[in-house]
């Protein structure tokens, strides 16, 4: 080992540096050249990736040892997460899972996986909202879903004992509904977990080009990310607060644990957000972590950077409830 303290050292973990030195990367030219063009390819595309992450999710059920009991809440599909020891901090909680996927992929079982995660290290029963997508659903119809399920959840329980939260896609969805149930006078959760939130649908934010290539995830805007923004948002244009919520009011949010990685794509719209929830006199932690990608603190969960972002979300919501 080199011991000039001018070389390079190692700030990411060895399981976390395995994972980049492994995982299928493309370059930037093939995502921008590679991406669904009609109805036809999104379809065969959500098929593929569906049935690949139905077998990820499989393997981390097994793992974690969770119980699965699907049901319909409102209409919509829902399947209750019960992990093998509830904390006696969250045993009179419920956590509301919205999933990610780029507003398109991930929908039935292929929705849970990061609900898997939360109800694992937190010990809390979960309730992943398995909502309606793109291409037969486009905004806002997933919106409401999740917020047909949230009020479901308000006639039931305290809204004290509520948490809610997502990555990615399920970070913008997050903050979309606060932002309407304050509209509407209606209880908040008692705190939200906003993980590398896709809170900008539009081709805005520094991260997008100082990550491009960077991001072992999304790569890149250009492509198929920038197709699915399309897909979503329909006949709604992409800076309305409803597609893309970083451009709403955050005055009125509750607690707010959010998390990003420096080399996460979508960086800016964490910083962002916490930026305009702090203007607002809100109460947020931002946890950026170091060497991560968008989202891969799920994607790489068997990673203590992973841990870290767990452990935080378990303790934010301990001091909010």
């Amino acid at each position: 080992m080199s011991t000039d303290p001018s070389s390079p050292r190692q700030t990411i973990s060895d399981a976390l540096k395995h994972f980049g030195e492994t995982f299928p990367s493309l370059t930037v030219q093939e995502v921008k050249s590679s991406w669904p063009k009609d109805i036809g390819e999104w379809l065969e595309s959500i098929q593929k990736r569906n049935a690949q992450h139905k077998k990820r999710v499989k393997q981390m059920r097994k793992q974690f040892s969770i119980t699965m009991e699907l049901m319909r809440v409102e209409g919509v599909s829902v399947r209750k997460l019960t992990p093998p020891v509830l904390s006696d901090r969250f045993k009179d909680h419920v956590y509301l899972d919205i999933h990610g996927g780029a507003f398109v992929y991930y929908g039935g079982l292929s929705s849970i996986d990061e609900g898997i995660l939360i109800a694992a290290r937190l010990g809390i029963v979960v309730y992943s909202i398995d909502y309606r997508m793109p291409p037969a659903f486009p905004a806002p119809f997933g919106l409401r879903d999740i917020e047909a399920v949230y009020r479901a959840f308000l006639s039931q329980e305290n809204s004290k004992n509520i948490f809610i939260g997502g990555t990615s896609a399920g970070g913008g969805l997050t903050i979309a509904l606060i932002q309407s149930l304050i509209r509407q006078n209606l209880q908040l959760p008692q705190a939200a977990y906003i993980g590398s939130p896709w809170a900008d649908l539009t081709n805005t934010g520094d991260s997008r080009q100082t990550n491009e290539g960077f991001d072992r995830i999304l790569v890149t805007y250009h492509g198929e990310l920038r197709a699915a923004a399309a897909l979503y948002a329909g006949t709604i244009p992409l800076p309305d607060p409803q597609i893309s919520p970083i451009y709403g009011s955050f005055g009125g949010f509750p607690p707010c644990f959010i998390v990003s990685g420096t080399r996460d794509l979508l960086l800016s719209d964490a910083i962002r957000v916490n930026r305009s929830i702090r203007d607002n006199q809100g109460t947020t932690h931002l946890e950026i972590v170091e060497g991560l990608s968008h989202a891969e603190y799920l994607i790489a969960y068997n990673t203590p950077e992973s841990l870290v972002v767990y452990d935080g979300v378990s303790a934010f919501f301990q001091r909010h409830s």
